[in-house]
């Protein structure tokens, strides 16, 4: 069994990774999903949530929430053989996820700044930016959080700077390999 922590700026071309990833049978673990858990059984907002559990627990406890989730998972699904994380945002984590996982990998998805703003202004998210003066505060947020150097330092880049078909292919192409 092999831990992926994945990492990516937004709009990078993480959720395709993800989607692909299932479809050839590997788990996704989302840290965000873990803070909406959390939020839901305090009758929180995920922010206020987020916040809280930090100021309680530690800067580090979703990622810590997120271990403990892959171990009841390993428990009940021995024959897992990948498990991707959503969500790795601080050197730190990825050194709590090395700590805990053997066979613990990063890869780190790429697109330039231009492409990924031009895709988050076709995705239409809610929380997505209109302009590009909030695209880049965005980015400058995430990467106060640590994220550049996690992405710097990830163990394999999948470079997304190509057609929708080429990069499916290129993760599809991971994935199995990793499977192996």
């Amino acid at each position: 069994m092999k831990v992926i922590g994945v990492t990516g700026l937004p709009g990078s071309g993480k959720s395709i990774l993800f989607d692909t990833a299932e479809e050839k049978g590997a788990l996704v673990v989302c840290m965000g999903d873990l803070v909406r858990e959390k939020a839901a059984e305090r009758g929180e907002d995920s922010g206020t949530t987020a916040r809280k559990l930090r100021e309680e627990f530690g800067q580090y406890i979703v990622a810590e929430l997120t271990i403990e989730r892959i171990k009841e998972i390993l428990e009940k699904d021995k024959d897992a053989k990948i498990i991707l994380v959503d969500g790795i945002r601080s050197p730190y984590e990825i050194e709590l996820f090395k700590e805990s996982f053997d066979n613990f990998i990063s890869v780190s998805i790429y697109a330039s700044p231009q492409t990924r703003f031009e895709r988050l202004v076709l995705r239409n998210r809610e929380d997505d930016p209109e302009v590009y003066e909030d695209f880049l505060v965005r980015d400058n947020r995430e990467i106060g959080f640590g994220i550049a150097e996690v992405v710097a330092t990830a163990d394999y880049m999948l470079n997304n700077e190509c057609s929708l078909e080429e990069f499916k292919q290129s993760v599809a192409d991971f994935i199995e390999k990793e499977m192996d």
